[in-house]
């Protein structure tokens, strides 16, 4: 199976795999490979590159190699669905366990494609909005018990995501209440004063200044740069560097420019996920008129190929020395 195979097709895909089907697949998974290597700790640089080097003697070299390099041609690429600018993407999907009385929602907000100082923008008006959203979701209105506002970031094309899990309230009305919340929230953005905007940016910038706590958590930094091809190692400092050059009013428009309701660049997709509660409520929503600049998503995977892509940071797959 593809590791990008939705759950769907993985679901109708395992009753069909027998052991013998696994026994054929392991000589072939490793028939071409490509290697990607990062080394941390207590090491020299010359030992990191012979234990690399002897990895890739016993992968690709010798009298018996193990695997072939890959092709270029077959080196695989993650690259995003590019949403279009002012439109609103709806999926209405019934959840995949009959027996689950959970429904849920996802509402993405995608924003831009990394750079480091629309990344703290972004941050920033996660910081702030966090708690005003589980206060007014969860403890105001008790959608659901799961509420979470948080960041999202899909090889380096960076969101807000909000996440309600809930059995109370069907996901199309709680998508409904989230826009409400982000009418409600543009009075807290607009009304800031500047003694609160330079608190919220030194609390962003003591957070980031914060040392990594272990050497899992740092190898983890890196390696996410490595996997999604950023390669911004001073990632910190910059965005550091970012936060002290921003002022209220660019904040300020930048809200407005991507993620107050009606802003010109915003670009949301609503996942809606109706537990066996709202089935009723599901085929309501499969039902709706179609709105001016919203898209209701009936096939996923056409859907999928019928969008562009944002560009991927994988240019390359030339060895980098840290």
């Amino acid at each position: 199976m593809r590791p990008d195979m939705a759950m769907d097709g993985k679901t109708r895909s395992l009753p069909h795999l027998e052991a013998e089907d696994l026994i054929k697949f392991t000589p072939m998974m490793l028939s071409r490979a490509f290697l990607e290597c990062y080394i941390a700790g207590n090491i020299e640089c010359s030992e990191a590159e012979s234990i690399i080097q002897y990895v890739e003697d016993v992968f690709f070299k010798g009298p018996n190699p193990i695997c072939q390099p890959l092709f270029q041609s077959q080196h695989l690429t993650n690259r995003v669905i590019k949403l279009e600018s002012g439109m609103s993407y709806v999926y209405p999907i019934k959840g995949l366990n009959p027996s689950n009385e959970n429904s849920a929602l996802v509402h993405y907000i995608q924003v831009h494609q990394d750079e480091f100082m629309l990344n703290v923008k972004l941050q920033l008006f996660t910081l702030i909005a966090t708690q005003p959203t589980f206060q007014q979701l969860r403890t105001v209105e008790q959608l659901g018990y799961i509420t979470h506002l948080t960041q999202r970031n899909d090889y380096g094309i960076r969101g807000l995501q909000f996440i309600v899990q809930s059995t109370v309230k069907d996901p199309g009305y709680i998508d409904l209440r989230v826009e409400a919340f982000l009418r409600l929230f543009e009075n807290k953005i607009y009304e800031m004063t500047d003694v609160e905007f330079k608190s919220n940016v030194k609390a962003l910038i003591d957070t980031k200044l914060e040392k990594h706590k272990n050497l899992w958590e740092e190898s983890g930094f890196y390696w996410h740069e490595i996997v999604v091809g950023t390669l911004k190692f001073d990632r910190i400092e910059c965005e550091v560097a970012a936060l002290e050059r921003l002022t209220k009013q660019e904040f300020v428009d930048f809200f407005d420019e991507y993620i107050r309701i009606g802003a010109p660049q915003k670009r949301t997709l609503s996942i809606r996920v109706y537990g066996s509660l709202h089935s009723l409520e599901y085929t309501s929503d499969t039902g709706e008129q179609a709105e001016l600049n919203k898209v209701q998503i009936e096939d996923i995977y056409s859907f999928r190929r019928s969008q562009p892509l944002h560009s991927s940071f994988k240019g390359s797959f030339d060895r980098t020395k840290l």
